[in-house]
């Protein structure tokens, strides 16, 4: 980190710090878009939101939107998207101080609280901080806080000593003793989280060894990550290296690299070691330089594939632009400026009207054009709630440099 001025403010993924000193976009005056662009854009997601608040039952969350049937999908409290819905509206609400989102926004965390107990899971960072973190950033209400701390303690709770990492998945037990996904950098923020505000130290610690594992094993000497590393819970050892969700186990999925992405930028935020800006620089440079990367920045679904019939993915679109936006400003000169112009071009393209959807339309999501899982045919060419979430998360950081 270059010597400078630095000042905290509460922050990123639900409650997180974001190193907002010297801005070096503003330093130089290369922001490009104006506060005009952002407040539209923010203005027509509240809009869409209002759309979608009256169709969601009041025991589920949003999930996705299925076009041809004109139906919602939903999921319940237990599954990794939950934290998103109430997670936007939180975003939504920052913006605009509308008490509407507010209210269903809690009204969504009433449901979602009995997951704080949930050691089934690694996905607790996503389904509270992203929800309760910004809840309690945005209000102060210290149950929040205390929701957050249990359920921190029960995503430490799959932690595994020998192997370095918190467990991922339970499920495929024939296929896999420990699996590692590089999903799981996103949750880590949350323990970095929970130490600072308890005192403890053990969350961090056990985010800092997961961290450097995944380091270790998880990247290609192209700084491609695969998606899922399989250990022997006993030794350590590595079993396996696959990509569940890509095109094939030697492919780099596009949403796997823009987790890798935001994971190391946030890993570098909180503990200032080096060695996680020098991965997140490595894997914005795979994401940037890929040849396989379209004009307009959103990628097709994993960058192995390309073509007229290709699906893109809007989602890892999404997380990139926001963990960009970031990575500028833990970076100088033409590095920041460059990670800066990616971010605006990710940002303008999404906002477009080839993915983010008229008012009123898409079941009341924003955007359009994401994929969940090509390889089982699962969500494909769709709407989904996580690619909302990032998309306004990005459109507030930029805000945020705009009122520096």
């Amino acid at each position: 980190m270059k010597n400078r001025t630095t000042t905290r403010k509460v922050w990123g993924l639900g409650v997180a710090l974001m190193i907002m000193g010297t801005v070096n976009a503003q330093q130089t005056g290369k922001l490009t878009l104006t506060k005009t662009f952002i407040d539209k854009n923010l203005r027509e997601a509240i809009a869409q939101y209002h759309t979608l608040i009256k169709r969601v039952p009041g025991d589920v969350l949003p999930r996705t939107y299925i076009k041809a049937n004109d139906s919602l999908v939903t999921a319940k409290s237990n599954t990794w998207i939950a934290g998103f819905y109430p997670g936007t509206l939180l975003y939504l609400y920052e913006y605009s101080k509308a008490d509407g989102l507010l209210a269903e926004a809690e009204k969504r965390l009433r449901l979602l609280e009995k997951e704080k107990d949930n050691k089934g899971t690694h996905d607790l960072g996503f389904m509270l901080y992203c929800s309760f973190g910004n809840a309690l950033r945005l209000t102060g209400n210290t149950h929040y806080r205390d929701v957050l701390l249990t359920g921190a303690e029960s995503l430490a709770s799959r932690f595994n000593a020998t192997v370095g990492c918190i467990r991922s998945w339970d499920h495929n037990g024939d296929k896999w003793k420990f699996p590692v996904i590089i999903d799981n950098m996103m949750n880590l923020e949350f323990l970095n989280w929970a130490s600072r505000v308890s005192g403890n130290p053990k969350y961090a610690e056990i985010s800092t060894i997961h961290a450097n594992t995944t380091l270790k094993h998880h990247f290609r000497a192209d700084n491609s990550s695969y998606h899922v590393i399989d250990y022997d819970p006993e030794t350590g050892v590595v079993r396996n290296k696959h990509t569940h969700q890509g095109a094939d186990h030697e492919s780099a999925w596009a949403r796997g690299q823009a987790w890798g992405l935001y994971g190391y930028t946030m890993m570098y935020r909180d503990t200032q070691n080096e060695n996680y800006l020098d991965q997140a620089r490595k894997i914005a440079a795979f994401i940037l330089d890929n040849p396989s990367l379209p004009e307009d920045g959103i990628p097709y679904w994993d960058y192995s594939v390309s073509g007229a019939d290709v699906p893109r993915d809007a989602s890892a679109a999404a997380i990139t632009a926001s963990a960009l936006l970031e990575l500028s400003e833990l970076t100088t000169g033409t590095e920041s400026l460059r990670y800066l112009r990616n971010a605006e071009r990710i940002l303008t393209s999404l906002s477009s009207p080839a993915y983010k959807a008229s008012i009123g339309s898409n079941g009341g999501f924003i955007l359009e054009h994401s994929t969940g899982h090509f390889p089982a045919n699962s969500e494909i060419d769709v709407p989904l709630s996580y690619a909302d979430y990032y998309y306004v998360e990005a459109l507030m950081r930029y805000q945020h440099l705009l009122n520096q």
